[in-house]
């Protein structure tokens, strides 16, 4: 019998509560560091001995927690895992954080095999080894809401599996109404990442929150994924494994085997090979919303594997968000009104985009600095190299209600499409970031926002493939 007490669902404050005494330890061990760091006399290695130790006990302990909570908690610490800690946690201790939550990217705590054979009998109608000539018990990988396993069909086709954590769907709808669990999440990132305040984590909470339950149903994520496929089948550098529709029902989705280099292996690769898979990120990512105005909702390093041959493959698309050609476009005139510092054309995209409903529109030049805010890879000389500084001057200055902007941000309301956008857009330029890619990344994106000529020989490639005149 199936046991739908593995996300260990135990009530709305139950869920809470185990946090809450965590949160509250990592506070009082910060002012214990903090103080011994204050009283230690010696060279400066000695001094920063009581925060490093900290941290590193800290990362490992939000680690193990939020791996073995499952749904809205852990897909919270995989965002944190990447797209915020560069601007919070002290330089010698951001890559003690990163290490232990990547864990949670795709090596999250994995369910018992027995119970994920029980998942795909009643699913499929059948055991793992009847619908499959082959099923490998142990999982490649586990995440936020179900872990992935090889097979093969019959026809001898390799495949990759994706079962969900059984009680999952309750626990994640019980997480989205649970007021406390979000208070506690808030609590978690002031205990061990204080210069973190300053940022809006409630609205990150929030939009987790709301991407996740959109990733309930594997249908919804299979006819997602089958968009892309389809758009991108045959593309010389943009890799979407195909679905197997006959064996995919709302709790598992079977799919192509994709094998690849990991984010961690391909951060170490060399320079000119890091340039090309950061293109060819940009390219999937600003090019499907600007062409099929879709945006794949969930830019985390373990949704991508790297080739040798300079693709890429994109996985997990539970969350995908279709835009209208108005908004596309508005979205397009803003961002040529910024880089090309013209303040008065910015204001009127972003009246068109909704930005200036509950007032006024602020002071036009502050405007333009705030928007420009964290677009130095393409405002800057090109070919530009992105670097985790930009993602930190992004999330800390850019969106802080007590930074350099405040004045701007009190004037102006987000859509929940375009704070989505944002979002994604500083996810995008943490995984170019973290690659440190070089590229002409102004005359890409020029590609699409200004019916400009292919910027490189990829470009080239890619307008061949839409059809396009080269």
């Amino acid at each position: 019998m199936m046991d739908n007490a593995f996300i260990g669902r135990r009530g709305r404050v139950g869920r809470a509560a185990p946090l809450v005494g965590l949160a509250g330890r990592t506070a009082g061990e910060a002012v214990v560091a903090s103080l011994r760091r204050r009283t230690r006399g010696g060279d400066a290695a000695d001094i920063h001995a009581p925060a490093k130790s900290f941290h590193a006990k800290n990362a490992d302990r939000y680690a193990a927690h939020l791996g073995r909570s499952k749904g809205v908690l852990m897909k919270a610490g995989q965002i944190l895992s990447f797209t915020t800690l560069g601007s919070a946690v002290p330089e010698g201790s951001q890559s003690v954080y990163q290490r232990a939550l990547a864990r949670l990217q795709d090596n999250a705590p994995p369910m018992p095999a027995e119970l994920a054979a029980e998942v795909i009998e009643r699913e499929l109608g059948a055991p793992p080894d009847v619908v499959f000539a082959e099923f490998d018990p142990v999982p490649l990988g586990a995440a936020s809401i179900g872990q992935v396993h090889r097979g093969r069909l019959h026809d001898g086709r390799a495949v990759a599996i994706k079962v969900q954590y059984p009680g999952v769907d309750e626990a994640i709808r019980a997480d989205l109404k649970n007021t406390e669990l979000l208070a506690t999440f808030l609590q978690v990132v002031k205990g061990f990442m204080p210069d973190l305040l300053a940022l809006d984590v409630r609205s990150v909470a929030n939009e987790v929150s709301l991407r996740i339950g959109e990733e309930i149903d594997y249908l919804v994520e299979a006819d997602n994924q089958m968009s892309f496929a389809d758009a991108y089948r045959g593309h010389p550098y943009i890799r979407v494994p195909e679905i197997v529709r006959e064996l995919t029902t709302s709790r598992v989705l079977t799919m192509d085997l994709a094998e690849g280099m990991r984010f961690a292996e391909a951060v170490e690769a060399d320079q000119a090979m890091r340039d090309t898979w950061g293109e060819v990120v940009m390219r999937f990512g600003v090019g499907s919303v600007r062409r099929l105005h879709l945006f794949h909702a969930d830019p985390h390093p373990g949704n991508y594997l790297f080739h040798d041959d300079g693709s890429v493959t994109f996985l997990d698309f539970g969350c995908i968000k279709k835009l209208d050609a108005g908004r596309v476009r508005n979205i397009q005139l803003a961002l040529n009104a910024a880089i090309d510092n013209d303040a008065e054309a910015l204001v009127v995209a972003m009246e068109k985009m909704g930005f200036f409903a509950d007032s006024a529109a602020p002071e036009h030049d502050a405007l333009l600095r705030w928007f420009r805010t964290g677009l130095d890879g393409l405002t800057g000389p090109q070919p530009s190299t992105y670097s985790a500084e930009m993602t930190a001057i992004s999330a800390a200055q850019k969106f802080s209600p007590v930074g350099p902007h405040s004045e701007v941000l009190r004037t102006i309301s987000f859509d929940p499409e375009y704070t989505m956008l944002t979002r994604i857009e500083l996810g995008l330029v943490s995984v170019l970031g973290a690659l440190r890619a070089t590229g002409p990344w102004e005359a890409i994106r020029s590609e699409w926002d200004r019916s400009g000529p292919p910027a490189t020989e990829m470009g080239n490639l890619d307008a061949i493939f839409w059809g396009a005149t080269v």
